[in-house]
């Protein structure tokens, strides 16, 4: 893998859009592995495909790349709203890459996987619709808010223009999907709850500490009437799945 952007002939776009597309996607085309599987290649998709823009010739799936200059923030502009809504609410959006590039160094600074079962259409932010003397008027765009993303659901494979190595993004990729689920209500809450243990600045917690969450969970669970038993429960999941460890008395341990 290499950093820098290779020579591609833009001379035919006139768009600084259109020539950083160009650009970043003929560098994951190059460069990018499938790290669900670590197969070496990953293959672009024609042109103007509505869900995804690359796939795994060897696993099969599929991934859709934002790219834009300057560092990532914790908000990356989307396509529409209703969109992407309907494709997390049926499980079929992919993962998304989210690169950093430098248009002065020609290269790529940062790019982030965020695996697929780490959407929910809480971090999905809804825009204004568009003035009515716009092009389009009326449409609604969206925010990915992955400032919300749990830790575990953030795989970094360039950061600052360092890479990292194909075997940690796949440890950090295969952990994950220890947490991967269909039901989008059973998901919210995993991730809720793990997003709570992550605030938390000790490795070793208490169950009265999560219980200072509950206010937070309630607003964004507002259905539930018994917050309390539903993070002992999900705590109990997390403990199963391995990313923390019980103590006895009400104690708890980050896994790392």
């Amino acid at each position: 893998m290499n950093v820098n952007f290779s020579h591609v002939d833009v001379s035919q776009y006139h768009s600084a859009s259109q020539i950083a597309r160009i650009k970043t996607e003929n560098w994951v085309a190059q460069n990018m592995y499938c790290p669900r599987c670590g197969n070496l290649h990953i293959n672009h998709f024609e042109n103007n495909r509505p869900v995804a823009d690359f796939y795994c010739p060897s696993c099969k799936n599929e991934f859709e790349l934002k790219s834009k200059t300057g560092s990532l923030t914790k908000k990356i502009n989307d396509g529409a709203y209703e969109t992407m809504i309907e494709r997390i609410t049926s499980n079929q959006n992919p993962d998304f890459f989210f690169m950093n590039y430098s248009i002065e160094d020609d290269c790529v600074k940062d790019l982030i996987l965020i695996p697929k079962h780490f959407f929910v259409p809480d971090i999905i932010e809804k825009r204004k619709p568009l003035a009515e003397t716009a092009r389009r008027a009326g449409w609604v765009g969206c925010n990915i808010l992955i400032g919300k993303i749990p830790e575990q659901g953030r795989v970094n494979i360039i950061e600052n223009g360092k890479i990292n190595s194909i075997q940690a993004v796949i440890q950090k990729v295969n952990r994950g999907k220890l947490l991967a689920t269909d039901d989008l209500n059973a998901r919210g809450w995993l991730l809720d709850v793990l997003t709570c243990i992550n605030s938390v600045q000790f490795d070793i917690f208490s169950l009265s500490m999560m219980y200072e969450f509950c206010d937070f969970l309630s607003v964004k669970h507002p259905n539930n009437n018994n917050i309390q038993a539903k993070i002992r429960q999900q705590l109990q999941q997390l403990r199963d799945l391995g990313f923390i460890e019980f103590l006895g008395h009400g104690q708890y341990r980050k896994i790392k």
